[in-house]
């Protein structure tokens, strides 16, 4: 007998097949019992004939709870009936292990801080399955996406020394020895600024892992620890570093409808809006944003940055990403090249997901000249000295270079449909949450 997974009993059709997983749900009926089935690659019900079975494995069905661990074997039939187009006619059982009476996560509704409480359990649910399911399409999109177009993985620390852009809240680490603030570490809140130093020697390179805010963000947007990529090419201007960032999304989005078509169907996501994700995006300046947003009632300033209320209001008007770009420079980062046309602004982006979903992109080309950029970090007020391995890149061979970084959770927020990106990640970090 074969032994095989649910995602592949399509090639078992009439075989008896063996699996491996758990029983999330059960109903008997008199000889007669109905057994759903998930194994990690999908689900579907084996159904048990008390004549088939010896009189041992019918009371090993009987003992079965929700949740509990089984190996069972059936023959494969085809049932258009069925939610996954199959359907097994049970042989036999083995309980690996029979679950305790009262699994917490029942079929009533359930709040958010309780299923938060019992995440750890919550994550069995077929919704969430497929969450993370297309969590790690996108993953691997980006990572093929970026192979194919000559991007290196180069790994950035976790610790670091300094801000990346010396205005959000840091988690201080008090780890390290010696006296004066030189000795003090900050959980990362991005990996640009090395990876600049990466692209030097690699020429495009791109990093993904966990960063850390400590800004008190309550908001459906935000996390305490999320996971980011972020990409860097020298020799990359600024009209080229947003054809980039459309041809990534838009492979992600491609891969995801196309590979995950019934992870999608499960969170009755609208496919047709996902289907509108192509190139070329809309491009808006930020004054034009600006002008648009004050037409739709918005109050924003000309030199504000755009709220989260004001993404919202925007991207409800598009069927597609949308580019907002050419902030004004003072109010963005040090590192940002200003425009060569107005240097009242920078060459920096923003890329935000329509249906209301916002910023889902942020990138910029760099400052490549050095007395510019320590320029920029006197205007800034920042300690130009633990900046200067940064600004050695500028003294030794440097070249226009440009680069951005994208938020996991809010793509696959967007992607899925979610309200809020706590479902997006397996153990969301709150600023009241660290549990479990």
């Amino acid at each position: 007998m074969t032994t095989t997974t649910v995602s592949k009993i399509s090639d078992h059709v009439g075989q008896d097949v063996e699996l491996k997983g758990w029983c999330y749900n059960f109903r008997s009926s008199g000889k007669i019992f109905f057994l759903q089935f998930r194994d990690g690659t999908g689900r579907v019900q084996v159904v048990y004939s008390k004549g088939d079975l010896s009189e041992e494995q019918w009371e090993a069905l009987q003992s079965i709870r929700l949740e509990s661990s089984v190996i069972l074997s059936g023959l494969v039939k085809e049932d258009s009936r069925a939610p996954s187009g199959f359907e097994l006619e049970g042989r036999g059982i083995t309980v690996v292990q029979v679950a305790e009476e009262g699994y917490p996560i029942g079929k009533k509704d359930h709040g958010p801080d309780f299923l938060l409480d019992n995440r750890h359990l919550w994550l069995r649910s077929e919704r969430q399955w497929a969450v993370q399911r297309v969590r790690d399409q996108i993953i691997r999109s980006t990572y093929d996406w970026f192979q194919e177009n000559g991007f290196v993985k180069f790994d950035t620390p976790v610790l670091t020394p300094t801000s990346c852009e010396g205005t959000t809240e840091l988690f201080e680490m008090d780890y390290f020895s010696g006296e004066g603030d030189e000795t003090k570490a900050y959980l990362a809140q991005s990996g640009q600024l090395y990876l600049e130093a990466g692209i030097m020697s690699l020429g495009r390179a791109f990093d993904f892992g966990p960063v850390f805010r400590a800004e008190k963000s309550k908001t459906r947007r935000h996390l305490t620890e999320f996971w980011m990529m972020d990409a860097e090419g020298a020799y990359v201007e600024h009209k080229e570093n947003m054809e980039i960032q459309e041809a990534l999304i838009c492979r992600i989005v491609k891969d995801v409808m196309e590979k995950r078509a019934h992870e999608l169907k499960v969170l009755e996501r609208d496919v047709e809006a996902l289907a509108k994700v192509q190139a070329p995006f809309p491009r808006l300046t930020h004054a034009e944003a600006v002008a648009k947003l004050r037409e739709l009632g918005s109050d924003i300033g000309d030199k504000d940055d755009l709220g989260a209320d004001d993404e919202t209001i925007l991207t409800k008007q598009y069927d597609k990403p949308i580019f907002i770009e050419k902030y004004p420079a003072e109010v963005k980062a040090f590192y940002m090249k200003r425009d060569p046309e107005n240097e009242g602004l920078a060459l920096n982006n923003d890329l935000l997901a329509p249906e209301g979903y916002g910023e889902i992109i942020g990138g910029s080309q760099r400052e490549d000249d050095y007395e510019t950029l320590m320029k920029r970090i006197a205007e800034h007020d920042l300690d130009p000295e633990p900046f200067q391995w940064y600004v050695d890149l500028r003294r030794y061979g440097s070249v226009p270079h440009s680069g951005f970084g994208y938020g996991l959770e809010r793509i696959v927020a967007w992607v899925c449909g979610l309200h809020h990106v706590r479902e997006t990640i397996p153990f969301p970090r709150l600023i009241n949450r660290i549990s479990p």
